[in-house]
């Protein structure tokens, strides 16, 4: 009886229920989404940072977890002392460079024969490695999205580079260039962001770690096998109020349609209502059907998020490929038990209202 009760009040106004479907559905996906490119991104970014190779990163002292936003304060001389130590096979210092015109990426500058000795060198799928000064190398996934191939010439840095070869996706950047051009280009002349160190053998990864910390006792120093779990939301600066205050805009969206749907219901049922108390329904039984009602509403909203989530994924991916999304069920999970919550909450004052109406006035009610 009830629940017929309710699927007929949920399906009385079809327009009405599919704006609070949607509410509650843009709430889930938007959640899903902003989590989901956060730690997509972090988790990409870190596993092509370990795809290196190398067995240990030492970054300036000032240096962020954020590689992307690490400067250039070393001098590139301290490759040099690093090589000397006990157990070092060899020594890639990198310049990083963020670049934002065209998109947002990380330019890698390097030079071909260190990095070649630490991290076994690029797969190549068209063309060769670095060997002029205005070459540049690019990866599967940003070749496809910038649409370059071997031979193109592409402004990056307000500087026209030559695309000498694309390479498997993996190794740090997406975009290779010679160190020494890009020093003359950002204005660090003999400066390095990160030096890649590989061991001897992978054993003495400590033993070397703990002769840098001695060596340079203010630089960090850490073993790439443990970046992974320093690419969180927490480490990076602001991130996480960020995806606080997305979300808190995802529930105050659903929280506030929620609302109005319901209120604007207790309103068109006054009449119901007074019906429904007239024949001795409890105030108890009249907040059950409007909180019923709304959960069921917030149920087919939650799977119309999860739908709409896939669906916006592939579409950034499409127009996208360098985008990483990473949908988990975790995260699938809280984005509903948020959405039903702030449904609830919303619709909490309106069942109030509606048990609290006088049967009289609600019969005399036009």
């Amino acid at each position: 009886m009830m629940g017929e009760f309710v699927f007929r009040n949920l399906f009385h106004r079809p327009v009405r229920t599919l704006i609070g479907v949607l509410a509650v559905g843009f709430e889930v996906m938007l959640i899903v989404i902003i989590v989901g490119l956060t730690s997509g991104m972090l988790q990409e970014t870190a596993k092509r940072i370990e795809g290196i190779g190398a067995d240990v990163m030492m970054q300036s002292p000032s240096a962020q977890i954020f590689l992307a936003f690490s400067g250039s304060p070393m001098p590139i001389k301290i490759a040099g002392k690093i090589a000397e130590l006990k157990y070092v096979y060899a020594v890639a210092p990198a310049l990083l460079q963020f670049n934002s015109t065209g998109g947002v990426e990380v330019v890698y500058g390097i030079d071909p024969d260190s990095f070649r000795a630490v991290s076994s060198g690029f797969v190549f799928q068209q063309g060769r490695d670095i060997q002029g000064p205005d070459d540049l190398l690019v990866d599967d996934w940003a070749a496809k999205a910038k649409h370059l191939k071997v031979g193109d010439t592409y402004n990056l840095l307000s500087h026209d580079w030559h695309v000498v070869g694309i390479v498997e996706h993996g190794k740090g950047a997406r975009l290779f260039v010679p160190i020494s051009t890009l020093q003359d280009l950002v204005g660090a002349r003999d400066k390095a962001s990160i030096f890649l160190v590989k061991c001897t053998r992978p054993e003495h990864t400590d033993d070397v770690i703990e002769e840098m910390k001695a060596t340079f006792p203010t630089y960090p120093v850490r073993p790439l096998k443990d970046f992974m779990s320093l690419m969180t939301s927490t480490n990076i600066p602001a991130l996480q109020a960020f995806i606080n205050s997305m979300i808190a805009l995802a529930v105050s969206i659903g929280l506030l349609v929620i609302f109005l749907t319901m209120y604007t219901t207790v309103l068109e049922r006054t009449r119901d209502i007074g019906v429904l108390k007239s024949l001795g329904a409890s105030r108890l039984l009249i907040v059950r059907s409007l909180l019923t009602e709304t959960t069921l509403l917030c149920l087919f909203g939650i799977a119309a998020g999860v739908g709409l989530s896939y669906l916006v994924r592939a579409t950034f991916l499409g127009l996208f490929p360098t985008l990483s999304i990473l949908i988990t069920p975790e995260w699938l999970i809280r984005a509903a038990f948020i959405a039903l919550m702030g449904a609830v909450f919303g619709a909490s004052y309106p069942a109030w209202l509606a048990s609290r109406k006088d049967p009289v006035d609600a019969l005399t009610y036009d």
